[in-house]
This record gives structure tokens, C-alpha cells and sequence, in this order.
């Protein structure tokens, strides 16, 4: 019988808590997990943030030794009792037998230096022997191996030069440089389109059934599970809740904890019940001016353009865009990173200026209109930002925060401002007793929620969500789409939703406009495009779209491989 390539036992992981803080106040993230993994086989560990997923993949290979973390039960990897082990032995085991890879290749990779320096620098550690021009070609090799083409040029390149996806992919290579037996894979592809996930998770196939190397994959996205393992690993609160094939467990789970991750997939087959546009039935606060009629043309762009840089150095970011959103309605914007649908979202509510073409809100062409004209409608056209860590102050309250558009108002004194910020913190589901609480004490999803309460303050008509749910686990990421969907109802909100989860975009849209290059290459209701979509790249995306059913995925992934 084969050795476990991976056998944890009883792995128990406790954080101390903060200082001055009480010994029984102490976080146990992991309490009593056991596996296995065979070699050449692949387990998928998926749960929401705070279920201890990433804390298990760190533990194996002891990463948290040295940070006050107390580390209990046995985890072996490829025989070595990695607990008990040296430092030496233990660095002969990162990147050497195991190695693993980040969900962020730029907080991972030196930016300073070149790629292939950086993966040749990783074989010089554990083959000290070789020199430098066998560790570069051994780069080149491992580039080329992850699809990087013209691999000899681009190790030259520094990582600012590379996508996401290509940075992703030096990682992997980086990872591969040593031969290792195992690789952890911690959300990999979350930040990633749909296409460039298909392609990551084609190539981690195709690498383990080139080298019958072992993979744990740990990601919040049932979906990318589906095709990729062999077995899955459900976890909650440190604890695993179900763990068998992967078949099994999303055809037929077990545990009510994974009857809800499934249920709150989103899913791009799903056609719904749209209901009607709604006319407005209240108001978080009176609007400055008449609403309009459902199904009326709110914003009308025409021939829109945007260029960035001068001379030489131009880029045309969005070209030619011609699109309406109308009073009450979802629009759907879906496309690639570097498709222009941020930047179309910004020039919608005039975050940016058009370089050429026209843009009407209600009929009035505003466009080029300057600041001071533009600050009375400032209000009626708000944006809900991807990343609330990032759009919030760390040194204002929450409260404070979904005050400021209210303050800069004028309209109302102070003691009606605190009111109604804590109404709107009520609103989206937050308690209103913590508004002198500050964004770092909130997770990603109630800070979502914060980010929204701040945009609703000054009652706007149209709200641009840019990527309002991509970092969020699927049940927080139902939570919010709901929210968005019971706020359009209730104000006769104009949404318009930009994401690269077209899944996403199906759940709450009523039409969409497919994103390519900058242009808009294919648009209509959301159901008709979805199942008939016209365009090859719009059928493209829809092909690599994740699917919960193992064989369908498989299927899909063959045929990729010749097309």
C-alpha cells in the first residue's frame, strides 16, 4: 500500500489574542482535523473566510512557527513530521517537496527583479550545486512549461510587465522549479477572469498528470472545486463538516452547512423570474428632483471614448460605446480585466471625463460639464467601490464614513446627520450601535455593506457597482446581491453591475453588455444573451464558467484542450 503523501492528524491551531487580552479570549481557528492525500491525487478545502481553510494550508508546511501560534497534532508530508522537524529540514521542504502558491502573485514576487531571476534564486536554494546559468535555463524551462510563451524573453521581464494571469502562472512556475511532490494551491484564481481561471486550472491538471504530483486546493468557489479534485474537504468554524469525492459531496451533501454553500451558488444556467422595473416607493431621504418613470432613459451614452497617457504612449481604453441605462433596471456589464467596463462604469457617473463622444443623464448632455456644473447631480450618481478596505478611511468610523456625503450636503444639522447615517447602517443590515466602530473590525462582507450605506446617503438615482461581490465567500456574496436587489426595489435604484462572474451577472440583471477591447461587442436582455449568445467571445466566456458538476467540467476541459 502507498504512504500518505499527506496525513494530518488531530490538527489543533489557536491565535493568541490581542495584548492585554485574556488567555480564554484566545481564537482556536483549527480544532481537531484529520486527512489524508494520496500521491498524485488532489483535495479541494473550500469554506467560508474565518473557517480555518487557509490556516490548515500554512500548516503544512509549518509556516506558522515563530508567529505565537499554538500548533497541536501531527501533519507528516511526504514522511516528514513537519511539526517536529529542524529548520533545516524544513527549508529543504519548502519549495523542495512541497511548495506553495498565494492567492497574490504581486505581494509574492519581488517586484525589483527580473522573473527569471527570481525563479533561478529558488532552484540555487535547494540544488546549491548548479550554477547560475543552469538555474536560468531551468526558469526558462519552468516558464515554458506553464504556457508563458516566448519564455527566454519574457524570464527578462519584471512582474509589473505580466498580467495577472501571467503572474499567476510565474508563481506556479516558480513553484514547479524544484520538482516538488506536492503543491498547495490558496485561492489562486480568485481575482482572476473567467477564461484565465479556465487556463490556471487546466494547466494544474495538466501538470499533475504529467508529474503525479499531490495538490491541495483551498478556495471559497465551489465551482473551481468541481473540476479540479478528486476529493473535497468542507470546513466550518476550524472543523470539518463533510469531507468524500467530489461527486459525491456536491451531488449529494450530506451536511446542512454544505447545502447552503451550494445553494447560494450562483449559477450561469439559472434563468429567474425577472419582475418588472420598479417605480420608487421610498426614499432614504427626499430627492433633489422628480424621479423618473420606470423604463425611462436615465443615462444615454454615445460614442463614448477614453484615452489615457499622451503621444506615443496613448492607450484607448473604452472606444465607441454607445449604451442606455434606464430608471429601475439592472445593466449587467461583464467582460475581461482590461475590457474598459471600469472605466466606462467611472464615466458613467462622471468619476472620469470623456475623451470624445456624449453622455445624457435625464436628457441633459453632461459629458463636459465642469465641476461646479457637475455638483449638484454629484449626489443622484454614486458608485459602490470593488475593494471597501481600500475606499473606506482606516481612520474615520464607519459611521462617519456613510455621514461624510450627508455633511458635505449642507442640508442637514448634526444631530440628523448621526440619525440618518445610522438609518442607512440599519438598512443594510448593520447594527446601528456601530457606528463608532472603525472598518478593520468588520469582515470583507459588512464592509461591503458599509461601502453601499455611504453611496445610498445622498439618494442617488444610479449606483455603478464595480465588482461589488468578487472577493466575498458565496454565501456573503448572496447576502450582498440580495441587499443590492431589495434596495433597487425599495428606491427604484438604476444599477449597473460590472463583475467578470457572469454567473453573478445573470443572478441580478435585467439586460447586459459584453465588454471586448474596450468596445461593447454583444448586448440584449440577460436571458437571451446567456443562452444564445451571438458573439464568439461571449460564447467563450460562457465556456469557461465553472460548473458544479465534475463530468461536465471535465468535458468542458478536453475541449479546451483542442480547440
Amino acid at each position: 500500500m502507498t504512504a500518505p503523501l499527506v496525513e494530518v492528524t488531530d490538527l489543533a491551531i489557536t491565535f493568541p489574542a490581542g495584548e492585554g487580552a485574556r488567555p480564554e479570549d484566545a481564537v482556536r481557528a483549527v480544532d481537531k482535523l484529520s486527512f489524508t492525500l494520496a500521491p498524485g491525487r488532489a483535495l479541494g478545502i473550500v469554506g467560508e473566510s474565518g473557517s480555518g481553510k487557509s490556516t490548515v494550508a500554512a500548516a503544512l508546511l509549518d509556516l506558522h512557527r515563530g508567529t505565537g501560534a499554538r500548533v497541536g497534532g501531527t501533519v507528516r508530508v511526504d514522511g516528514l513530521d513537519v511539526l517536529a522537524a529542524p529548520e533545516a529540514e524544513l527549508r529543504r521542504l519548502r519549495g523542495g517537496t512541497a511548495a506553495m502558491i498565494f492567492q497574490d502573485p504581486l505581494s509574492s514576487l519581488d517586484p525589483y527583479y527580473a522573473i527569471g531571476d527570481q525563479i533561478a534564486e529558488v532552484h540555487r536554494v535547494h540544488r546549491p550545486d548548479a550554477s547560475w546559468r543552469t538555474a536560468r535555463a531551468r526558469a526558462v524551462e519552468a516558464l515554458d512549461r506553464v504556457g508563458i510563451a516566448d519564455a527566454a524573453r519574457r524570464a527578462r521581464s519584471r512582474p509589473h510587465e505580466f498580467s495577472g494571469g501571467m503572474r499567476q502562472r510565474a508563481l506556479i512556475a516558480m513553484a514547479l522549479a524544484c520538482e516538488p511532490r506536492l503543491m498547495i494551491a490558496d485561492e489562486p484564481t480568485t481575482a482572476l477572469d473567467v477564461t484565465v481561471q479556465a487556463q490556471i486550472l487546466d494547466l494544474l491538471h495538466e501538470l499533475r498528470a504529467e508529474t503525479a504530483m499531490g495538490l491541495v486546493l483551498v478556495t471559497h468557489d465551489l465551482g473551481v472545486v468541481a473540476g479540479s479534485v478528486d476529493e473535497v474537504l468542507v470546513m466550518r468554524a476550524g472543523r470539518a463538516v463533510e469531507h468524500g469525492p467530489v461527486g459525491e459531496v456536491l451531488s449529494a451533501p450530506a451536511a446542512p452547512y454544505t447545502k447552503e454553500l451550494l445553494a447560494a451558488v450562483p449559477r450561469v444556467d439559472a434563468v429567474r423570474e425577472r419582475p418588472a422595473i420598479p417605480a420608487p416607493r421610498k426614499a432614504v431621504r427626499p430627492a433633489p428632483s422628480a424621479a423618473p418613470a420606470p423604463g425611462e432613459p436615465l443615462v444615454e451614452a454615445t460614442g463614448l471614448r477614453r484615452e489615457f497617457g499622451r503621444r506615443a504612449a496613448r492607450t484607448t481604453a473604452v472606444e465607441e460605446v454607445s449604451l442606455t441605462v434606464r430608471a429601475g433596471e439592472t445593466l449587467g456589464l461583464v467582460g475581461e480585466s482590461g475590457s474598459g467596463k471600469t472605466t466606462l462604469g467611472r464615466m458613467l457617473v462622471r468619476l472620469l471625463d470623456p475623451t470624445a463622444g456624449t453622455l445624457r443623464y435625464r436628457g441633459r448632455e453632461i459629458g463636459s460639464l465642469g465641476e461646479r456644473q457637475l455638483r449638484p447631480l454629484r449626489s443622484e450618481l454614486q458608485m459602490v467601490f470593488q475593494d471597501p478596505a481600500s475606499s473606506l478611511n482606516p481612520r474615520r468610523t464607519i459611521g462617519e464614513s456613510v455621514a461624510d456625503p450627508l455633511r458635505a450636503a449642507g442640508e442637514l444639522d448634526d444631530a440628523a446627520i448621526v440619525r440618518r447615517a445610522r438609518e442607512l447602517l440599519e438598512r443594510v443590515g448593520l447594527d446601528p450601535a456601530w457606528y463608532h466602530r472603525y472598518p478593520h473590525e468588520f469582515s470583507g462582507g459588512q464592509r461591503q455593506r458599509v461601502g453601499i450605506a455611504r453611496a445610498l446617503a445622498p439618494s442617488p438615482r444610479l449606483l455603478v457597482c464595480d465588482e461589488p461581490v468578487s472577493a466575498l465567500d458565496v454565501t456573503t456574496q448572496a447576502q450582498v446581491m440580495e441587499l443590492l436587489g431589495e434596495l433597487r426595489r425599495e428606491l427604484g435604484l438604476s444599477l449597473v453591475f460590472i463583475a467578470h462572474d457572469l454567473a453573478v451577472v445573470r443572478a441580478v440583471s435585467d439586460r447586459v453588455a459584453v465588454m471586448r477591447a474596450g468596445r461593447i461587442v454583444e448586448e440584449g436582455p440577460v436571458d437571451t444573451v446567456y443562452d444564445h449568445p451571438q458573439h464568439p467571445y461571449t460564447q467563450g466566456l460562457l465556456a469557461a464558467v465553472p460548473v458544479l458538476d465534475p463530468q461536465v467540467a471535465a468535458d468542458r476541459r478536453a475541449l479546451r484542450a483542442v480547440a
